[in-house]
Formats: structure tokens, sequence, C-alpha cells
């Protein structure tokens, strides 16, 4: 799915946000239990507010912890090389049309594990011609979960000559959770952080 950047950034983030943070007075300890491993996974410093999509998010205690938990085994625990697991999360941020979700991985992947190029090329997936088979295959999965909810035999035959069974396991895992985030940042209008100013436009 091809997107006009700034018309879908603007469409996402430029009303006003759906619901209001909730300030760390209203929070219990599953909220704190939770937010310390957000502190550990990104390497805060203690008493840094919570960030406003997590803010949001605690709205729903048990649902919070339960997403922070998943979200610290996608980015800590995952037996999927993190240049895989960046592939596969941009490709899904893009194909939903996620500003929030694109920007910060871009912010975090760009000139570490992807150059700007890939990114961009992130964007055309797995039919632009620059592609490794492998890097191919976990683009087009992420594609083919998004059309028809399954990896096909032809992207998973790729996968399987490249990753052991677990890997194989968590790769629809990590895109799934990113589907679920890219579903509540769109319909909450998360506002874009300093890091990530520019949603979909950015490369």
């Amino acid at each position: 799915m091809s997107w006009d950047a700034a018309a879908r950034t603007g469409q996402v983030t430029g009303a006003r946000e759906r619901l209001p943070f909730l300030s760390e007075d209203q929070l219990d300890e599953r909220h704190f239990a939770a937010m310390e491993q957000l502190r550990v996974l990104y390497g805060y410093p203690e008493g840094m507010p919570l960030a406003p999509f997590f803010a949001t998010l605690a709205h729903s205690p048990d649902f919070f912890a339960g997403y922070i938990d998943l979200g610290v085994a996608v980015s800590m625990r995952s037996a999927l090389p993190l240049r895989l697991r960046e592939l596969a999360i941009l490709r899904t941020g893009w194909l939903h049309g996620a500003p929030y979700l694109w920007g910060e991985h871009v912010h975090t992947s760009r000139g570490k594990v992807l150059s700007p190029e890939e990114i961009e090329r992130i964007t055309q997936g797995s039919q632009a011609p620059e592609w490794d088979a492998l890097d191919r295959a976990v683009l087009r999965a992420a594609e083919e979960l998004h059309e028809d909810a399954m990896i096909g035999d032809a992207a998973w035959e790729v996968l399987a000559q490249h990753l052991d069974a677990r890997q194989l396991l968590e790769l629809p895992i990590l895109a799934g959770h990113y589907v679920m985030t890219a579903f509540v940042q769109n319909s909450l209008r998360t506002r874009l952080t300093e890091n990530n100013p520019a949603g979909l436009a950015a490369r």
C-alpha cells in the first residue's frame, strides 16, 4: 500500500488525541512494574515521566502490563536478528499507515541496522530489486500477513532456509504485536515525539 506520507500523518496526528493521559498519581503497582521494564529497556533515567503513548495505554492497567511484557520480549528476548525485526516492524508500520510507529523505528534503526536508502526501499516493499533473498522474504512475510493473515509457502520456504523453529514462530508474533500497536496509536491519534517529528515522512 502506498500512502501520501504528509496527508496520512496529518490525518492520524493532526487531530486532537482521543483520550487524556493519566498522571502518575493515577497509576497503581501494575503500571509502575511495567514502567520499570520500559525504563530498563530504553535506558530511561529514573523518575522520567511516562511517555504520552504509554500514559494513554495506562487507562487499562492489565492490558498496559501485558502489552509492555510482550513489547519487552519482542525487543529484548527475541531470537530474531535486530535487522530482520526492524525490517518486519517498519514494513508493518508502513502498510498500516502508522506515523508514530514508523517514525520511532526509523529513528532507532537508521544508520544502525538499516541505511537511509534501505528505509526508503521498505516503502516500496519486497518487490524492490535490491533486497537479498532473506530480507525480501521477511518483507514479503509482513505483506502477506497484512493481506492474507498468513505467510505463504514461497516466503516460508526461504525463511526456513535461514531461520530456526523459534525464529520462524516469533516472526508472525512480532508482526502481530506491531499491527496491534498501529491500531491503537492510529485510533488514539497518538501525537509524535521530538525524536519523531516527521511521522511517515521520516527517512
